[in-house]
């Protein structure tokens, strides 16, 4: 017998028809309630992981967006990707970012652009931007330009290899140890004139109760009238045509870091090693090599013909940065012949016959010591003058010369006929005297002027008349807050750059 049939013997056969069906209905009711509550509580819980799965692809694409902004003109040009932070108007501000930042936010979380959206498609999730900050950025123009070196040498490690900083150093250290760089031979030399000619006038016995007045001609008065002159006049066929560009330095960056009036990130500095610094800073300058123009190798609409001799010298205008440079380099090659010079017995020879016959004509042996080293400097600077001219017309040097890398004879050198033709030769190249120079140089100081070059030639271009490079992130942390009309709330924070 089964349990219907025990109901209908207890109560008649109407009551048990009804009490069985309300004892169905019970248990249907709770049933359904268990299922809905199932079903609900599986729908919130997909509401939730899809708002929440939206927010995280909704601000890597949000972040991505602003960083797809990077100014083109600065990637064009000097291959730096950086967000500008004034998008073409004269104000840089982080809040300009940031409103960027939510625009597309609150695109990607709204459905206005797809088809019939209203009819076709729900708001599953329901989300809304309540807030949207930049944390922390960073900006190229951080730590005295520091982002900006490791940015530059980043963007050229690849294509350059470790040998050419080897040799760099060779360089360098010969530089060093020969006092290279010192470049006081044009003072000492100033000196042993006004020494030789303190004889000139003079009085002297030549015979009892006879007297003589000296007549002193240096031998090398006519290399002195030509140094007077400059050394673009005697290594350069026309002075007048040199660039006349100059470069108003008053509001470009490298005067703003020194008034303190530039904006600033606040993200930490990694420290780096001696090593790690050494092959950055040389990396950095290989970097300024390709992107910014030289003698010889100008860049098409730059601020200035000659942006590397810039970073050296300083100076406002073309014309005296390259002079500057070649007044250097000038030194630097008469103190490495006058070295080649001292060290060949046959050259110090012809210097010692020349002095001594001078002084036998006037009889004034003891002025012997003062002409040699007079005609010694003369003759060095004379084939200096020829070692600028080679390299300004893209021929090479060596560091320190031999018989065979040796070209003025003694008397051509002082009769100062500085004007031949230059001709091929092995050694150092204009470029290589430029790297020499930087990598003497404090490398905050090329860093400042560096992106001196980068604001003025980005400000020469269409609509970045008032592009400032401190106002360029190239890394930005953001922290969004996004809520949902059925009361859920969601925080986060994430970070995006280009290294």
């Amino acid at each position: 017998m089964g349990r219907r049939d025990e109901y209908c013997m207890a109560f008649g056969d109407r009551e048990k028809e009804q009490l069985y069906n309300a004892y169905l209905t019970v248990w249907v009711a709770l049933c359904l309630s268990i299922i809905l509550s199932l079903c609900l509580t599986l729908i919130d819980g997909a509401r939730r992981n899809c708002a929440r799965m939206e927010v995280e692809c909704v601000t890597e694409i949000g972040l991505q967006s602003i960083l797809a902004e990077y100014h083109r003109e600065l990637m064009r040009q000097y291959n730096l990707f950086a967000v500008d932070a004034s998008y073409g108007t004269a104000v840089c501000s982080k809040t300009n970012t940031e409103e960027h930042l939510r625009y597309y936010l609150e695109r990607n979380l709204g459905y206005e652009d797809l088809f019939l959206s209203g009819f076709w498609h729900k708001d599953f999730p329901a989300l809304f931007v309540k807030q949207a900050e930049l944390k922390r950025v960073s900006i190229l123009t951080d730590y005295g330009g520091a982002v900006f070196r490791r940015r530059a040498a980043e963007a050229i490690e690849a294509d350059v290899g470790l040998e050419l900083l080897q040799k760099l150093q060779d360089w360098m250290q010969v530089m060093e140890v020969n006092g290279l760089e010192e470049g006081t031979q044009a003072q000492d030399k100033k000196e042993l004139d006004e020494e030789i000619d303190s004889y000139d006038g003079m009085t002297v016995e030549i015979k009892e109760n006879e007297w003589e007045i000296l007549d002193i001609s240096n031998p090398t008065d006519g290399l002195e009238e030509k140094r007077r002159k400059g050394i673009l006049k005697l290594v350069l066929e026309d002075e007048e045509e040199l660039s006349q560009k100059v470069l108003n330095l008053e509001n470009l960056i490298g005067s703003r870091l020194q008034l303190g009036q530039v904006n600033s990130g606040n993200v930490e500095r990694t420290e780096q090693s001696d090593a790690e610094q050494l092959i950055e800073r040389f990396f950095f300058q290989e970097y300024l090599l390709r992107y910014m123009g030289r003698y010889g190798t100008e860049k098409e609409g730059a601020a200035l013909d000659w942006q590397i001799e810039y970073l050296i010298a300083g100076n406002e205008s073309d014309a005296d940065n390259l002079r500057s440079v070649a007044n250097r380099i000038c030194a630097v090659r008469e103190a490495a012949n006058a070295i080649y010079l001292l060290t060949d017995e046959t050259k110090m020879s012809e210097i010692r016959m020349a002095a001594e016959l001078v002084c036998t004509i006037i009889t004034l042996p003891e002025l012997i010591p003062l002409l040699e080293a007079a005609i010694l400097l003369g003759w060095a600077y004379a084939e200096s003058v020829y070692d600028v001219k080679s390299l300004l017309a893209g021929g090479r040097i060596p560091l320190l010369k031999d018989d065979e890398s040796w070209h003025y004879g003694l008397t051509a050198a002082l009769e100062g006929e500085l004007q031949e033709e230059t001709q091929e030769g092995e050694g150092l190249s204009y470029e290589d005297y430029l790297r020499i120079f930087m990598m003497f140089a404090d490398m905050d100081t090329i860093t400042a002027r560096a992106m001196d070059m980068v604001e003025a030639d980005i400000r020469k271009t269409s609509g970045n008349t008032a592009f400032r490079l401190d106002g360029c992130y190239d890394y930005v942390e953001a922290y969004i807050q996004i809520g949902s009309r059925h009361g859920y709330e969601y925080e986060i924070t994430r970070q995006k750059g280009y290294n």
